[in-house]
Order: C-alpha cells, then structure tokens, then sequence
C-alpha cells in the first residue's frame, strides 16, 4: 500500500482533505502531520478580536475531515525531512515514510529579524499561540491605569486588520492607545491606492496612532526605529510578512531566492516529482502571485486532484491562479473594504458579504462530503 503524507494541518490540506473523501485513491493511506485537531480560520481572526465572533466560531475541528477522507492524524510538528529515504522527522520523535508528500504548512513570521521581538513581541503566527496571548493582553489593558500603547508592527492588510480590530474591542477603555509601525512602507503595500485611501480613513476615524518608521529592536517597553527615534509600548503585536521554513531548504527541495518550496503548474516540486506543496509555503514559478489564503485556497482542489492522480498514474491538470485576487479587509467595526486591483469599495454591506462568505467556508468544513450525497 502506497501512502500519501500530509505536512500541515492548515486550510489548504483541510479542503485536501474534504476532496480525498470524495474520491480517495485505492490502496493509498494517508496520514495528515500537523501540531492541532483544531484549526482557527485566520480569515475570521480579526473578527475574533474585535468581538464579533466566539472562538468556538472560527476554529475547525479536523477530527471529521481525517474520518471522512479515511486518514490518520498525527499530532507532531515536522522537523526534518530526507529525500533519499523519503521519511519525514516529527518534533515528537516519530519518524514516518511515505510514497507521495504534499506540503502546505503555511509561512511563518521570522519574529528574530527584528532583535528582541521574540521575548517581547506577541507573533501572529502560530495562531494557537497568538490566541492565548491576544486573551491575556485585554486582561491587562483592562486593567491599566495609565495610558496603555498597543502597537502593532507591520502595514500589509494582517497588520491593518490586526490594528483596527485590537482598536474597537479596547475602544471602552480610555487608556488604551493603539499605534501601527509601518515599516517605512505605505499601508496595504501590493493594493490598489483607492484601498489604501480608505483603509487609512478607517484608522484614523479608529484613533490609531500610524508610525511611518522600520523597528529595529524591541528592548522591554521601548520599541527601537531607524531614524534613531524610540516609541512606548506595552504589548507588541508582531503582524509582518511571510517567511518560509527552514526545513525544505535543508533538505535539498528546490526553492526560490526566499526560500518558498519552488513547484509548476502541477503544484509539484520542480527538484522532486514526488513532492508537492501549496499555499504560502509554495512559490507558483509559473504564475506568481503574493502570499494571500486567497491562492492558497483556490490551489487545494487541483493539489487535491494531482494527489489523487500521482498516486494512481494518472495525468495530472495545472493550476492556473487567477489574475487579480478578491480582498475583503475589515476595518474594526462591522464594516469592511473591498479590494480589487484599482476598485475598492467599503461600508457595512461588504462586512456581511464576508461574513456571509467565512460561515458558510466553516459550515463547508464541519460538514465532511459525503461521497454518495455531497454534490
């Protein structure tokens, strides 16, 4: 029997997993490596922040999905993998072979780029951990009783998001004043500028303090920048962009000048054919697109189809990501921007638009397909 190994336990090999139980390959086990039964929807963590939804409401148990495709969990972090011997090493110990692997772990954040950001700044990623954190920093701006700064570093749409939501659930306490670092960079780099025009209406009409600066070290309640200037903080939230793994690279997997699994049009890798790899921890050599869930989610469906296909011989069919991504950003307050190419447009019809769209992506996966009655 051959057997397929899933690395990472993210929204792309959720939906993987959702298509292998529709049509799971003969004579193929699968086995999913990925540190939680339970995945938060990251689409829905702003929200969660500001208070619009439970925790109960944007996390994904994977329990039914591995039932459903007929797979097996292992709760570990992949740490090494050998490509001679196809085997892959867990943090846990366990070493664990396979046929075919299919890689979609996500990015990471490289919370050591800037110096001190690891002891003292709380990363979005992993998002268990942010979490916990996010609960235990209202806790103590609840409690403050002198100005309490909220920074968040990083200007791309997490980091804006991040900021305005932080901004409205603390907006019942008067010492609390959320400021975003940008990063030397134009808020929501990558968009259009009508986005970036009302993106920045949303925070100032939120009181959030923009910081037009690159921090370059975190020293306890200090945030150190470029320009020789210092700002307080008293929690730090590190919101910046994708970093890839170490642990592909020092494989010997091909990957591109940052270190993203380099795959085709297939989403296989273009040094190892019994490789694939999707989502942020891939980079598309044919087509490349930013690191968005937007891609990453339009790819489970064809890494799902080349699966299924590889391990039965058959001919494989190429992803082709769309030009220009749909972006629904949301500023705070039930109300949302969206951004597409040169368009935006904002207000509260967009927010129900998205949230409209987030429940029924959950409800789709709490509801494993039923080969026989899912269409």
């Amino acid at each position: 029997m051959k057997r397929l190994l899933l690395a990472g336990g993210g929204q792309t090999h959720a939906l993987v997993l959702r298509e292998l139980a529709r049509a799971k390959p003969a004579d193929v086990e699968i086995v999913l490596v990925t540190p939680s039964r339970h995945l938060p929807y990251s689409g829905m963590l702003p929200g969660w922040i500001a208070g619009h939804y439970s925790l109960e409401e944007i996390v994904i148990d994977l329990d039914p999905l591995v039932r459903a495709a007929g797979a097996r969990l292992i709760s570990a972090h992949v740490q090494t993998l050998d490509l001679a011997s196809r085997t892959v090493r867990t943090d846990t110990g366990e070493t664990i072979g396979f046929d075919t692997l299919s890689i979609a772990t996500g990015a990471t954040l490289d919370v050591d780029a800037i110096p001190g950001a690891r002891q003292h700044a709380l990363s979005l990623r992993p998002l268990d951990g942010f979490i916990a954190g996010w609960q235990q920093i209202r806790q103590r701006a609840a409690a403050a009783r002198d100005t309490f700064h909220l920074t968040v570093i990083g200007a791309g749409a997490g980091g804006v998001e991040c900021a305005l939501a932080a901004a409205y659930r603390l907006h019942s306490v008067p010492s609390v004043q959320v400021q975003l670092v940008t990063g030397g960079l134009p808020i929501l780099p990558g968009h259009g500028a009508r986005a970036r025009s009302l993106m920045r209406a949303a925070l100032r009409q939120a009181n959030v303090n923009l910081i037009d600066g690159v921090a370059t070290k975190l020293d306890g309640a200090m945030i150190e920048l470029a320009n020789s200037l210092a700002v307080s903080t008293d929690a730090t939230l590190l919101v910046t962009g994708a970093s890839a793994l170490a642990w592909p690279a020092q494989a010997g997997l091909a990957v591109d000048d940052r270190g993203f699994i380099a795959v085709n049009a297939f989403l296989q890798s273009t040094s190892h054919a019994w490789a694939f790899a999707a989502g942020d921890v891939a980079s598309l050599t044919h087509a490349p697109r930013p690191k968005s869930g937007v891609y990453a989610l339009r790819a489970a469906v064809a890494l799902a189809n080349n699966l299924i296909a590889a391990t039965t011989g058959q001919p494989m069919s190429a992803f082709r990501p769309q030009r220009l991504a749909l972006y629904l950003l949301t500023t705070g307050a039930r109300n949302a921007i969206a951004s597409w190419g040169p368009w935006a447009f904002a207000g509260k019809w967009v927010w129900r638009w998205k949230n409209s769209i987030d429940r029924g992506y959950i409800a789709k996966l709490r509801r494993p397909t039923n080969p026989q009655t899912d269409p």
